[in-house]
């Protein structure tokens, strides 16, 4: 009871340092200002050769420098745009850059033509907030006067919405038109239409368009009624700047939406819908709510045997880093099909792609618990787990424990993991809500956590090797540390197994972390704690199941050769952290790690010849020596991110929004990989199925193109694709159809008949 009271104790403490800073720092959408009010737009040309842009920046906003460009119509040539110096700033997602405020005022020089008495301006601009909200990419388009030998023409941003158009021409619809208010340029209104139906109209006004895929809904208040899925009429496909081929509504939408009915009577609900819209060549809208009582009549109650399509359930908006600069100039998309969904389609779906769908949709919180039992337990068979585990069994093989001695060794090691996940996913969840665009393995990014892992996994091979001894019995890896009874010891061997654990992703594993990384705090911590259970499930068993522990070899003289064999396995794992650390930081990182484990080695050694001796200025200088080891590894920080090497092969690209827009607008099959050098699932995909000559010759019979996005370290652009299809990490596989339509979202763990079935689908 003592250590069930201290584990809940730890999670209180936990929820509380999560949950309050993020309830304190909770800034949305809605507390920003209208981008054309946070960043005032104009236009001047002081001389047939020169134009200046400014821009009126409000306190509390920034710009980009590097996200900021113009370029000239025809009739005038222009030279390279002329921006002042910034302020530097280190940035979350573009690294370091300059930004303005206050005002910033840009010059471009050119020659315009003989007879030209204006020039057309495409201007791009992003902006963020200090609140930590970031616009996404905005595009304007301005037409300057010129003046005819010296003068000046001024055309504020809005001039033609609110004096009759910009040089005496009327406005058109997103060009340089003062924007809507939301509910102005997005109508929408919904009735129950009958007992089992709802009917929702969407109307955006002319010059703007409603996305169909960026809407979500919810029925709120009405016990034992639900939405199922909508039944969205034909809509127009359409080439977004913001987020490729889409299908939207540039006019009044009407959608019926069935409702599953558990019992017959009348009900009052709320219907909560979240849609996003744009205007044509303007500005895109934040995500918006609106909410409609509705007075349901009685109807019929849905048959058991209906399949359950829902509703979709959350519109999870693009961070600004997600959104292309610009869409690239292709060929109309092929329209895609928008026909209702049929519960025959949805049973015959494969069941890869069921699990990549619900990845993306909505999850119960029964759902991600039950897929986060299952992800933790399957974790124990991942390569990266399976050393430690092997010396956690030994630890209990050699102690012989039984009854209580094993019951409490099991408890203190479920102890250390779950503390371990929870801390993790805490940290986790704390960065996210910072701003930070983590998922599963995101400290492995950093070159001193590598290191690091790979010095523990040195001297945990020492310490098997017989080099030195932490404690005097075998218990797995962080035994010395215990105290006699060895709890400390089965609690540490916990939260190594957690440590090494973090390169891997198990199936089942991505859906629960979805849902984490969305859910409340409290619910993603009690996510991150199950699947700590489930890593954690085979030892519980055999600590209370007798016989299961009665199943375990009997103590002997076999153990300390096993011991040191499994030595070779924690050296192997150092090798391999040293090879990630490599591809981070280069050749000069690992020789720095390679002197620093020699460093660790001698220090180890020396402190185990003097530890029983009565020298303790040499126990301090060994210690001492220990902890110099670390100073390699400060080197290592502090070297420069190692360039990826880039495929080359025309079947096989980096990854990157522009180049993917391109082929897409080629109808070319595009299969995204997304990956990292310290991704074991990756790795073993890529042996089993990437790297061999069967997944090639599917590329070459589909005229297919791979490209690889590679997370080793932090990458903007890679986080913003993760983002946007709703992963928490990698491996991330999405495989984008001939036809134009949306990607498909592929199972972390491949096989060749997934890939053999994924192409197939594409090509359809």
């Amino acid at each position: 009871m003592t250590l069930i009271r201290m584990l809940f104790a730890f999670l209180a403490l936990s929820l509380l340092a999560v949950v309050a800073p993020a309830a304190s720092a909770a800034i949305t959408q809605d507390d920003l200002l209208p981008v054309d009010e946070a960043f005032v737009l104009t236009a001047t040309a002081p001389a047939r050769d020169r134009i200046e842009i400014r821009w009126k920046i409000t306190d509390g906003y920034y710009l980009y420098r590097h996200r900021t460009s113009v370029e000239a119509g025809a009739g005038f040539a222009a030279q390279p745009l002329q921006l002042p110096k910034g302020k530097a700033y280190r940035d979350e997602f573009f690294g370091d850059v300059e930004t303005y405020r206050g005002e910033l005022i840009a010059a471009l020089p050119g020659q315009p033509a003989s007879d030209a008495d204006s020039v057309t301006l495409k201007i791009k601009y992003q902006g963020c907030a200090d609140a930590g909200i970031c616009y996404p990419p905005q595009t304007r388009t301005v037409k300057v006067a010129l003046p005819a030998a010296a003068g000046e023409a001024f055309v504020p941003l809005g001039a033609g919405a609110l004096t009759g158009g910009l040089l005496g021409q009327r406005p058109q619809a997103g060009m340089d038109t003062l924007p809507l208010p939301a509910e102005q340029a997005f109508g929408f209104e919904a009735i129950a239409f009958n007992g089992n139906e709802l009917l929702l109209r969407f109307t955006p006004a002319r010059g703007y368009y409603v996305y169909r895929d960026r809407t979500s809904m919810a029925l709120e208040g009405a016990a034992g009624v639900s939405l199922q899925a909508p039944r969205w009429p034909a809509g127009k496909a359409h080439r977004d700047e913001h987020f490729g081929d889409v299908t939207v509504y540039f006019e009044q939408a009407e959608v019926p939406v069935p409702l599953r009915r558990e019992h017959a009577k009348a009900v009052q609900a709320t219907l909560r819908v979240t849609f996003q819209g744009c205007q044509t060549d303007g500005i895109c809208y934040p995500p918006m709510t609106r909410r409609v009582t509705l007075s349901i009549p009685a109807g019929a109650a849905t048959p058991a045997s209906t399949p359950d399509v829902p509703a979709p359930a959350a519109v999870a908006p693009l961070p600004a880093t997600a959104i292309p600069d610009d869409a690239t100039a292709s060929a109309p998309a092929t329209p895609a099909t928008t026909a209702p969904i049929a519960a025959d389609v949805e049973r015959t779906r494969p069941p890869e792609e069921v699990l990549a769908r619900n990845q993306r949709g909505a999850t119960s919180l029964l759902a991600a618990l039950a897929l986060a039992l299952f992800g933790g337990l399957i974790l124990n068979l991942m390569p990266c787990v399976l050393p430690i585990l092997s010396l956690k069994a030994l630890s209990l093989a050699d102690s012989g424990r039984s009854g209580g001695q094993a019951r409490r060794s099991a408890l203190w090691y479920t102890a250390g993991v779950l503390v371990s996940f929870v801390a993790v996913g805490a940290l986790a969840i704390a960065l996210r809500a910072a701003g930070q665009a983590l998922g599963w393995g995101f400290q492995l990014q950093q070159p001193w956590v590598v290191g690091l892992l790979a010095y523990v996994m040195f001297a945990v091979g020492l310490s098997l090797s017989g080099v030195f001894a932490i404690g005097h019995r075998l218990a797995g890896a962080g035994h010395g540390l215990a105290s006699r009874s060895g709890a400390a010891g089965d609690f540490f061997t916990g939260v190594l197994a957690v440590v090494v654990a973090s390169p891997c992703t198990a199936p089942f594993m991505g859906v629960a972390l979805a849902y984490a990384f969305t859910a409340p705090t409290p619910l993603a911590l009690l996510v991150f704690a199950v699947l700590g259970l489930g890593l954690a499930l085979p030892f519980l068993l055999i600590g209370f199941v007798p016989a299961l522990a009665n199943r375990l070899p009997k103590p002997g003289a076999w153990m300390e050769t096993l011991k040191q064999v499994l030595a070779f396995p924690m050296y192997l794992t150092s090798v391999w952290l040293l090879w990630v650390l490599g591809n981070q930081r280069g050749i000069d990182a690992v020789g720095l790690a390679l002197a620093g484990l020699v460093l660790l080695a001698l220090g180890l050694w020396w402190f185990q010849r003097v530890r029983f001796a009565a020298a303790p200025l040499q126990r301090v200088s060994a210690l001492m020596l220990t902890v110099a080891a670390l100073v390699p590894l400060a080197m290592v920080h502090r070297l420069p991110a190692e360039a990826a090497a880039a495929p080359t092969a025309d079947d096989h690209v980096a990854y990157s929004a522009e180049r993917l827009a391109t082929l897409r607008a080629e109808h070319r099959i595009v299969f995204v990989d997304m990956t990292a050098d310290w991704c074991v699932t990756c790795k073993a995909n890529e042996k089993a199925v990437l790297n061999t000559t069967a997944f090639r010759d599917l590329l070459a019979e589909h005229d297919a193109v791979m490209m690889t996005g590679d997370w080793t370290n932090v990458d903007p652009a890679i986080t913003a694709f993760l983002e946007q299809h709703a992963a928490v990490g990698v491996p991330l596989y999405v495989m984008y159809p001939r036809n134009g339509g949306e990607g498909e979202v592929l199972p972390t763990v491949l096989t060749h008949d997934t890939m053999r079935q994924a192409f197939e689908r594409a090509a359809r």
